[in-house]
């Protein structure tokens, strides 16, 4: 575990433990002053320690628990003053607001202050969601956004005589989950009391701009929820209005209307406070709110390099998830304005910038819909628009949300849709939010049988050959998912040092790849697992190991050419950052054996929770070049 070992520089010990009794709903002017002490207090340690994660380039949240410092602040005096109405936890389901989780954690003695300062570190114990048994003091899981009311109806059906608190946010309750949240707890007159952030802003934009139609309070209350709609900064009135929820019987909704980042200058209102607070922005609140000692400790950061040289590949880095998008664009160019509106139609679920989608919808905004935080309703509106032959719909989101979407991809191909899905953020490589955001089970969208519509899923290992895989396959019918990483990818050489996929290079759906050959075994990965394989490859002939690697960009196709030519090697050894139990892995060894094929055999993928951080993901799972170099080692 990995602890900062300097104090942290702000005083957490000047944080007032008041305790009040929501049957008491008005405020002295003391309780009230010491109120606005710790929001002022906690805001302040949040805007630091988040921005600890910016110097470090993890990312970290800022917006998020920030906003929702008032409503937690008198959440910690509820508990404190009638322990026996609540369950005491802070549950949340807009699971990037961890900081709120980590700063109560010390506030309530779980956790030293220090450890704040290794903010989603690699091995702090401090992901960017929190996680049930990893972190002291950390009470639930919130696993992905939108998801924790459900779970937490099921906690106030076994605790009926207390009041269950979720705070939520105009993002989380764009998904669906919620609507079917809502409605089990007003048939069961749950003592659920939801305290909802609505700021108006999420990652791509202003929900009330994109999502015309939308409206928090007046979805609540068609649902049958008790709704309160007011302001969230004004502390004496959100007092009033939390003691009256918690204190009505059945499920009540507070809708705290707020700017986001309200009051820190150059983000207050945008949706760049959504992520974390940059480290300038950071500087200039805290001189502004005397904390010379925070600022003194941001300025001196430095940011962790990842210092490894890895052999066999170039010095281009590309950012895979944006190429899907450029590609998308170019072919899309070639087309009248006619023909794009009549055959393609591209919707985005709130990541546009993150998945390549942003580009398509400022080059043709004409064919793009910016929608909600709604994968499966999104993915299956591009589903209805490709049924048609010779249309297609373009989805992306995160490859973690592609588990959400299995039903939706069933019905997309039992109605013999096309569509062209980018799920983006593939496998752990810079995956600081951890294990619920990991990409894993990307096997998953192959679910149909053998004789039914065709569904192929592919992950490129470089930008170059992206370009030429999004190039190759987009005017295919079926399903199709193409795989990148969060992180960029160093371009592919040959063995002469030219680049693999360079001028020249064609891309053909269901073609394995050699790499490099070998005759002491074949080593087979994909995505961003290749370069580092290609580099133990290196490294293995070196050391007299004449080891093979194929890249098997088409993951759930078998080329029996190839598979007959692996068949017949020493050994065959899988490296792939996906799930060890739902990965190429698990099916490889399978295809080798029905052909009566017996190389020695083995697996490595991702297999454990995650640690953190960015690329120590990697050696942490035994994937990296020293963990491949040693099981290869083990087989020969």
């Amino acid at each position: 575990m990995t602890i900062a070992t300097k104090r942290f520089p702000i005083d957490l010990g000047a944080y007032k433990p008041i305790a009040l009794n929501p049957a008491e709903s008005n405020l002295t002017a003391q309780q009230l002053a010491d109120l606005n002490s710790n929001i002022q207090l906690v805001r302040d340690a949040i805007i630091f320690f988040t921005a600890t994660g910016a110097a470090r380039g993890v990312g970290g949240h800022t917006g998020g628990p920030y906003d929702t410092v008032p409503e937690v602040m008198i959440l910690d005096a509820f508990f404190r003053g009638a322990p026996d109405k609540f369950v005491p936890i802070f549950f949340d389901e807009a699971g990037h607001r961890v900081a709120t989780q980590y700063l109560m954690a010390v506030i309530h003695g779980d956790l030293p202050a220090e450890n704040l300062l290794s903010y989603r570190a690699a091995h702090s114990r401090l992901p960017g969601h929190p996680e049930l048994g990893l972190t002291p003091g950390v009470k639930f899981s919130s696993g992905r956004l939108g998801h924790m009311w459900p779970y937490v109806n099921g906690v106030a059906i076994a605790n009926p005589d207390k009041v269950v608190v979720c705070l939520g946010s105009d993002g989380s309750q764009q998904e669906g989950n919620d609507a079917e949240a809502a409605r089990l707890a007003v048939s069961q007159n749950l003592n659920v009391k939801l305290f909802i952030d609505d700021n108006d802003v999420t990652i791509a934009g202003h929900p009330s701009e994109y999502v015309k139609g939308f409206h928090v309070a007046k979805t609540l209350a068609g649902h049958g929820v008790t709704v309160d709609e007011g302001a969230g900064e004004d502390v004496d009135e959100l007092y009033r209005r939390m003691c009256e929820a918690v204190t009505a019987s059945g499920p009540v909704a507070l809708v705290n209307k707020r700017k986001m980042c309200v009051g820190i200058e150059g983000l207050e209102g945008s949706p760049q406070g959504h992520d974390v607070i940059s480290v300038d922005l950071a500087i200039a609140y805290l001189e502004n709110r005397g904390q010379t000692a925070a600022v003194e400790y941001l300025k001196g950061i430095e940011k962790p390099k990842h210092n490894y040289t890895f052999m066999g590949s170039g010095d281009k880095i590309g950012s895979n998830r944006n190429v899907f998008g450029d590609t998308v664009i170019s072919i899309l160019s070639k087309m009248s304005e006619t023909e794009r509106k009549e055959k393609v139609f591209c919707i985005d679920s709130d990541l546009e910038g993150s998945c390549g989608l942003k580009q398509i919808r400022q080059a043709y905004p004409e064919i793009f819909v910016n929608s909600g935080v709604m994968e499966r309703g999104n993915i299956s509106a591009a589903a209805g628009f490709g049924m048609e032959k010779g249309k297609q719909g373009i989805f992306a989101t995160f490859s973690a949300f592609l588990e959400m979407c299995i039903s939706e991809i069933t019905m997309a191909r039992l109605n013999y849709s096309n569509l062209l899905c980018h799920f983006s953020h593939s496998g752990i490589d810079d995956m600081a939010d951890n294990t619920c955001h990991f990409g894993l089970n990307n096997m998953f969208a192959d679910n149909g049988l053998d004789d039914g519509y065709e569904t192929r899923l592919y992950f490129p290992a470089d930008a170059n050959q992206m370009k030429a895989c999004v190039a190759a396959i987009f005017n295919d019918p079926g399903l199709r998912f193409i795989f990148s990483t969060r992180s960029k990818t160093p371009n592919i050489l040959d063995a002469d040092g030219n680049d693999l996929y360079g001028d020249g290079y064609t891309f053909v759906p269901g073609k394995d790849e050699i790499v490099r050959s070998g005759t002491a075994g074949y080593i087979i990965s994909f995505g961003e697992a290749l370069y580092r394989s290609l580099d133990a490859v290196e490294r293995l002939k070196q050391e007299g190991i004449d080891v093979g690697l194929v890249n098997k960009s088409t993951l759930n196709v078998i080329d029996e050419s190839m598979l007959a030519q692996l068949g017949a090697a020493p050994f065959v050894l899988v490296v792939e950052a996906f799930n060890r139990r739902t990965g190429l892995g698990s099916r490889m060894g399978s295809w080798l054996l029905e052909r009566g094929l017996t190389p020695k055999f083995a697996y490595l993928g991702t297999h454990k929770e995650g640690c953190g951080g960015l690329w120590e993901h990697y050696p942490y799972q035994g994937i990296d070049p020293v963990g491949i170099m040693k099981k290869v080692k083990e087989l020969v």
